[in-house]
């Protein structure tokens, strides 16, 4: 499993409760800021395997992301079971710190 890093890819081998992995899926932008990033540091903060999935900058070259979560904006995080967690991203960081994140599996969009 990959973790994404500020240099690119590292491996993390940890578990977060039942969850062996999450997808973040984020924008391309490689700085360390903003909503994207908030959420990555969260997951990594908590240790909870991720894989980054970056995808296009513009709201108009998202299909593949409103077609897996409903709507077409980032971060968003797919768990292994299809499911699928969107709030802003300051909520969706406070639930991962709060070791909430696995009650959003299964959750409904």
């Amino acid at each position: 499993m990959r973790v994404g890093d500020s240099h690119g890819d590292a491996t993390r081998h940890q578990e977060y409760g039942g969850l062996v992995q999450v997808k973040l899926h984020r924008c391309s932008t490689p700085w360390r800021w903003g909503p994207c990033w908030r959420v990555q540091k969260a997951l990594a903060e908590q240790g909870i395997a991720y894989q980054v999935v970056r995808g296009p900058s513009l709201p108009g070259k998202r299909d593949e992301l409103e077609r897996l979560s409903g709507q077409r904006f980032y971060p968003v995080i797919e768990f292994e079971n299809g499911s699928v967690y969107r709030e802003e991203s300051k909520e969706m960081a406070a639930t991962i710190r709060s070791g909430r994140l696995d009650e959003k599996c299964d959750a409904p969009r």
